[in-house]
């Protein structure tokens, strides 16, 4: 660290602890707010000192919150008897992006004793008879989905998850073994 510029690269570490950012990125981003624009770094320091005032999570479903309940559980307009199972809180934001989706949602990062009493409370005070996986696809994954479809086997439930296997417009060279042995398994079993 250079002599006399500890309080920038106090900054630039900062910067590069976040995901995503690189040691170039920081000192971009650093330098950005240090020496062209001093309003702008206020603005996300207040920004993020706000954010974490004031964001928690739902005590319903565990998506991010300003209240104590979530838009999304709130929402009368969302279709109940629908729930997509997320491992982040981020992931609704992306679901929720597409339009695609109009039920609720449950986020489980850990499979805990008391996450997994809350959705079963979650299921039965909503009527759900749909669970969507919104998980992404790995042998890990796919034993997490089927402990809860087991926990939840008396339930009547449909349970459905994200497609996995090749994307439109690739060609097979560019498609991964696993995905190419699940799709001739499928084609062997029609």
């Amino acid at each position: 660290m250079k002599k006399g510029l500890e309080k920038f690269y106090e900054l630039v570490e900062a910067f590069e602890s976040l995901p995503t950012i690189g040691k170039k990125s920081a000192l971009r981003l650093a330098y950005h707010i240090v020496m062209n624009d001093n309003y702008c770094g206020i603005k996300i320091a207040h920004t993020i000192e706000n954010a974490l005032k004031n964001i928690t999570k739902c005590t319903n479903c565990g998506s991010m919150s300003e209240h104590e309940i979530c838009e999304f559980c709130l929402d009368d307009t969302r279709d109940n008897s629908k729930l997509c199972i997320v491992q982040s809180a981020k992931d609704i934001f992306i679901i929720e992006d597409s339009k695609q989706f109009d039920g609720k949602y449950f986020v489980i990062e850990e499979l805990e004793y008391d996450t997994l009493s809350s959705l079963m409370q979650f299921i039965t005070i909503n009527s759900v008879s749909e669970i969507f996986f919104a998980i992404t696809p790995s042998i890990a994954n796919d034993a997490f989905i089927l402990y809860i479809e087991d926990k939840l086997k008396d339930k009547n439930i449909n349970f459905t998850k994200i497609a996995q296997g090749v994307p439109t417009g690739v060609s097979l060279e560019n498609v991964d073994i696993l995905s190419l042995s699940i799709l001739v398994n499928i084609c062997q079993s029609c």
